[in-house]
């Protein structure tokens, strides 16, 4: 699996945090509701699965009862950045440039923030899901934070209307809000949520949505 968040956002890693914040919606709530879950079960380790410049491993080594957090990323300039931010954790913040699409080492916890969404079928998710929980120790939880688009043509977009006055209240014209969505469609695939949850239920999990805003959703998968 090869990607390249440059090239996919046309956005400049140096970039990447504040203009992320212009395109999702409730970011830094969601990341820290993501991070409160994964805290709950107060983990030894975690795997932050697509993990970017490394934000969401950020909000989850600030939370008390974390331990050691290991960053996959096929983005070597991600992991770079990622270096940078965490680098005051020092041992607990790990950094491996691998697909998460490989075997997974076992752990207390795994999460996920803006990256499960290039999985392109539901198929390939609930085999995605299936793996994470056999990587899960008992007590373990898997945490996603990502966006879910409904199916029905008027709900759907609605959601989109959402997310384009979002991007437009945060200084990106709304012509280009659109070219965006059209751009990244071309690598992502949003389910609806209640498809999401059924997944993750599907896999083994006690599944439920912590948090919402427009299209963007924390599901939490609990291993039984």
């Amino acid at each position: 699996m090869s990607h390249s968040v440059q090239k996919h956002l046309s956005v400049e890693i140096d970039d990447y945090d504040a203009t992320i914040r212009r395109f999702i919606p409730g970011y830094e709530t969601m990341l820290e509701v993501a991070a409160g879950a994964v805290a709950s079960v107060r983990p030894g380790l975690v795997l932050d699965l697509g993990a970017g410049t490394g934000a969401l491993s950020q909000a989850m080594l600030r939370q008390d009862g974390v331990g050691q957090v290991e960053l996959l990323d096929v983005d070597a300039e991600m992991l770079t950045r990622a270096r940078e931010r965490l680098q005051a954790f020092k041992w607990r913040a790990q950094f491996r440039e691998r697909s998460f699409l490989e075997p997974l080492p076992s752990c207390d916890a795994v999460a996920a923030s803006l990256s499960l969404h290039h999985i392109p079928t539901i198929e390939e998710k609930r085999a995605m899901y299936r793996r994470i929980l056999d990587s899960l120790w008992a007590g373990g939880v898997f945490v996603n934070a990502d966006a879910a688009v409904p199916e029905a043509s008027e709900e759907r977009d609605a959601t989109y209307r959402v997310w384009a006055d979002h991007m437009v209240a945060s200084g990106i014209e709304e012509d280009a809000a659109w070219r965006h969505f059209e751009a990244w469609a071309e690598e992502d695939t949003y389910f609806p949520l209640e498809v999401e949850i059924d997944a993750v239920r599907a896999a083994g999990f006690e599944a439920e949505c912590l948090w919402q805003e427009g299209p963007m959703a924390v599901v939490v998968g609990r291993k039984k």
